[in-house]
């Protein structure tokens, strides 16, 4: 499983929507500096982003985004998800319904099945807001006087 530079910036932006909020909407200028992430680059992350319902966007001079849900009810693997597709860790198990013609002889699916689920449920585990307020913590006990 390898996250392509599109799931981190997707997982970025929201994250920095999720710090930043004051309830406007935010430029992706601003959002671009901050990440050092061409704005170019973010527009095609936001696109994706608003179409799944995850942002709300408006246009023009005071435009930008902002997250159309609280913090807390993102998971970080609905959002990367979104963005790279399944964490399957074999082709076979892409399907809802494994097509695989030699599943029922295969030695290893019980292993790449236990291995998927395994995935999922530690992305699904941590929320927007977990990882904000990890930040928080982080940048608290890096704060040298």
């Amino acid at each position: 499983m390898k996250v392509s530079t599109k799931g981190r910036y997707a997982l970025r932006l929201m994250i920095d929507l999720a710090e930043h909020n004051t309830g406007e909407h935010i430029s992706l200028k601003d959002i671009s500096r901050r990440q050092n992430v061409s704005i170019k680059y973010l527009e095609q992350i936001v696109s994706q982003l608003s179409k799944a319902g995850y942002l709300n966007s408006v246009r023009g001079p005071q435009g930008g985004y902002k997250l159309a849900k609280k913090p807390k009810e993102y998971t970080i693997g609905e959002i990367l998800r979104m963005s790279e597709g399944k964490f399957a860790p074999t082709a076979c198990l892409l399907d809802e319904e494994n097509q695989c013609d030699k599943y029922d002889e295969c030695a290893t699916i019980t292993f790449w099945e236990g291995l998927y689920k395994v995935i999922n449920e530690y992305l699904d585990s941590y929320t927007l807001e977990d990882i904000v307020q990890q930040h928080k913590e982080k940048v608290a006990w890096d704060y040298n006087i």
